[in-house]
């Protein structure tokens, strides 16, 4: 998919979106965001972003050094079905106003770094789902004694140093591995 400024304003037209919410992530990954009136946004904006304040965003800038741009990802947009007035969610790129490039705080930018990195270095170009990969040779294993399994799972002391898989997860692949 590969929107541009103009189709994001038809679907605001089109789907009559009353807000627009421009997120991003900060440093600690809590989500952030700036909510505007969708009647004041325009091709421009889309394009070339919208300035805020980064000072009000732990551990990014000083106050004499805080003029950033929320960048909209146009790839990235989605209408809240969860909100009680018609919303797009736009997510965005941080970008340092002074270099033009992406801010080097910003989860995404980081992100997107990382990516470049390993596709210039070869080693890869796309990363498997972590849910397939992971734990598809996990699979559920019935248990002879099920009250004996179920009561062992009570909370251990709380002086209790030891580890054991097997009094926790007794029906799973993981059950046999333990550490004591």
């Amino acid at each position: 998919m590969s929107n541009n400024p103009g189709t994001i304003l038809s679907r605001i037209k089109d789907e009559e979106i009353d807000w627009v919410d421009l997120r991003f992530t900060d440093p600690k990954g809590k989500w952030q965001h700036l909510t505007m009136a969708s009647g004041i946004i325009d091709e421009d904006m889309l394009t070339d972003g919208f300035m805020f304040d980064g000072s009000s965003i732990a551990g990014w800038k000083a106050i004499n050094e805080s003029d950033m741009i929320l960048k909209p990802d146009l790839d990235a947009a989605y209408v809240d079905p969860f909100s009680a007035t018609p919303m797009m969610i736009l997510f965005c790129n941080v970008v340092e106003p002074s270099t033009g490039e992406l801010y080097g705080r910003d989860p995404r930018s980081t992100a997107t770094r990382a990516e470049a990195y390993l596709k210039q270095t070869g080693i890869g170009d796309t990363v498997p789902a972590a849910s397939r990969s992971t734990t598809s040779n996990c699979r559920p294993t019935p248990c002879a004694n099920m009250k004996a399994a179920t009561s062992a799972i009570a909370p251990a002391p709380r002086a209790a140093t030891s580890l054991s898989l097997r009094s926790t997860v007794p029906w799973t692949s993981a059950a046999r591995w333990s550490r004591r």
